[in-house]
């Protein structure tokens, strides 16, 4: 199917659900879930650089996340800090960006070190962007544009305004996929996903792999997008 494929989207946001319902189908526990789902981010994410997306974005947790059990918030910390100490040879390696969208000031110290260390030694690479959304929320970060554009003279256009998100300097999100069946946003990137393409897959994120992710692409290779023209 990859001759199939004649249009790549530049930017992929990933809603990475059903990791709690694919453990309980096993009679395992939500974190067990979470292990898995972890292992398959790096697939993903590699495979979509692969291919030539220029970034990637992922939901990894949201400012709602916070009244889930206290053991699944740590456990879910600690994959994420894992991942990213795992993955920064390949971000040097292959010279990927990372940026994280979310207010890291409440995060665990050894999470937030960790992002903050990626960060610094990616922030010169320009050829792909790893975009990791941790305490996010769409409507907190519109919010922290709007104090941050306070006192500014003048009328705010759409430029000024999208400097002052997490994504400044990304593109606006052209394809989001959310696995597990669910059908809404929750509050993932509402500015920059004005006019994305939403592929909903009945998937569970653990079992999702390259082909599922082929099949997206193949499916927003076909969408004829007009962005308000005819």
């Amino acid at each position: 199917m990859e001759e199939e494929i004649s249009v790549l989207p530049k930017h992929v946001g990933f809603i990475m659900d059903g990791n709690g319902r694919w453990a309980k189908a096993r009679n395992k526990p939500r974190t067990f879930g979470h292990q898995k789902g972890a292992d398959v981010i790096y697939e993903i994410v590699s495979a979509c650089f692969n291919r030539g997306i220029e970034a990637v974005s992922l939901y990894a947790f949201s400012t709602e996340n916070w009244s889930r059990p206290r053991e699944e918030i740590d456990k879910i910390f600690d994959l994420l800090r894992r991942f990213l100490k795992k993955y920064s040879a390949t971000l040097l390696r292959e010279k990927i960006r990372l940026i994280i969208s979310g207010d890291l000031s409440a995060l665990p110290d050894g999470l937030r070190e960790e992002c903050e260390r990626r960060i610094g030694e990616t922030k010169a690479f320009s050829s792909h962007t790893l975009n990791i959304a941790i305490n996010y929320g769409s409507r907190a970060e519109i919010l922290r544009a709007v104090n941050l554009l306070k006192g500014r003279e003048g009328e705010v256009g759409e430029e000024e305004f999208s400097s002052c998100l997490y994504t400044a300097g990304l593109p606006d999100v052209d394809l989001v996929v959310r696995t597990s069946g669910e059908q809404r946003l929750s509050n993932f990137f509402l500015w920059q996903c004005a006019y994305s393409e939403f592929y909903f897959t009945e998937v569970l994120w653990p079992d999702f792999h390259e082909k599922q992710l082929t099949d997206a692409l193949v499916w927003f290779s076909r969408r004829k997008r007009r962005f308000g023209g005819v």
